[in-house]
């Protein structure tokens, strides 16, 4: 205990929390208590604003369940040139190009910058477990395209209504956006979805049969 208590440089009053899973679940159940344990010890400013880019992201992680690489972020973004020789040996610990600025904790951007080779992108179909076929047969318009010379590209997209419920100080986004929906995807407002009459069944049937 005191050797623990060491390396963790306890001072008395400090609380040590120890947790055993894997990784990814340590992470965000630690995580969560912080944010929590932040709250009712009312360590946050409620009027700060504060900014954070988050990048470097790992490229790809490994889905147990299906045994097989996925990416984390989508299979089109961009890995770092740097790490394009680790896809080959060691793809878990290649980065990507992707990135999320974050407001006090709350994301509020995000984007990647995108494969524009197609040897790069045949390679991240690879390790996703598409075979040739399948990729020339779903993307092969895209890297038939990239032979004539695509330019390096990205893109980053804002959510608009999550920087508008941190600046009115609200915990949900349904308080400030036009229509929410409620956890069953219903809204109150327009009463959607709604019940279709026999009517609108036969005319959707026609136009159906008609294309």
């Amino acid at each position: 205990m005191e050797r623990v208590l060491k390396a963790l440089d306890a001072k008395p009053g400090d609380l040590l929390l120890f947790s055993a899973d894997s990784e990814a679940t340590v992470a965000r159940v630690m995580g969560t208590i912080r944010l929590e344990l932040g709250k009712r010890l009312h360590l946050i400013d409620e009027n700060q604003l504060s900014f954070t880019w988050v990048t470097e992201f790992p490229l790809l992680e490994y889905d147990e369940d299906e045994k097989r690489y996925v990416a984390v972020h989508h299979m089109f973004t961009s890995p770092r040139s740097e790490d394009i020789d680790t896809l080959d040996h060691n793809p878990l610990q290649a980065k990507s190009r992707a990135y999320d600025l974050i407001l006090n904790g709350t994301e509020i951007g995000g984007g990647s910058i995108r494969i524009h080779r197609r040897d790069w992108q045949e390679k991240m179909f690879e390790l996703v477990g598409l075979s040739p076929q399948e990729a020339h047969d779903k993307f092969g318009y895209m890297l038939d395209a990239f032979e004539y010379g695509t330019p390096p590209h990205g893109g980053i997209a804002f959510g608009v209504d999550r920087l508008i419920m941190i600046m009115a100080g609200r915990n949900s986004i349904r308080d400030v956006i036009a229509f929410p929906k409620t956890q069953s995807a219903s809204c109150l407002l327009t009463q959607a979805p709604s019940k279709v009459t026999s009517q609108q069944l036969r005319e959707l049937s026609l136009k159906v049969q008609s294309k």
